[in-house]
């Protein structure tokens, strides 16, 4: 069995304003990381900081389509890798359908119940950020969420 969770919103702006919120170091600020250390492009790795929480984390970005499509591994220097697909689907072109799947859950680890709820928070949450941002300019949502 292959556990995935899957997260979609629409958001009122183009599918290229979209990615480019995602793979532009200078956008990521505005709505969900603190910081990451250079654009995505295939191959790299990243290092995305979350100052509030005091939290590092790298990803491999292993495939980009301009516009289109986003994948990364993230959680290997835990032992627990997992792998986020992000699709946008431009359904005019003032409105995108942002897809994000995320799988590699351990289908017999005994938190697993509570490690997709975890996640599937954190991506509604991410998601609500990014549409605040983008279709109205608020930034300052991001890290509001103190556990």
């Amino acid at each position: 069995m292959n556990t995935q969770l899957t997260t979609k919103f629409k958001i009122h702006t183009s599918a290229n304003e979209v990615f480019e919120a995602i793979v532009d170091p200078k956008k990521i600020g505005n709505y969900w990381f603190t910081s990451s250390s250079e654009r995505w492009e295939q191959g790299k790795k990243i290092t995305l900081r979350y100052d509030e929480y005091e939290a590092e984390g790298v990803i491999k970005i292993v495939e980009i389509v301009e516009g289109k499509k986003i994948v990364y591994s993230w959680g290997e220097e835990h032992g627990e890798v997992s792998t986020v697909t992000i699709v946008l689907k431009e359904l005019d072109q003032s409105t995108t359908m942002i897809e994000i799947t995320e799988s590699g859950f351990k289908d017999d680890d005994p938190d697993l119940v509570a490690k997709l709820l975890g996640q599937k928070e954190g991506w509604v949450y991410m998601l609500s950020c990014l549409k605040a941002y983008l279709e109205n300019g608020v930034n300052d949502l991001r890290a509001s969420l103190i556990h």
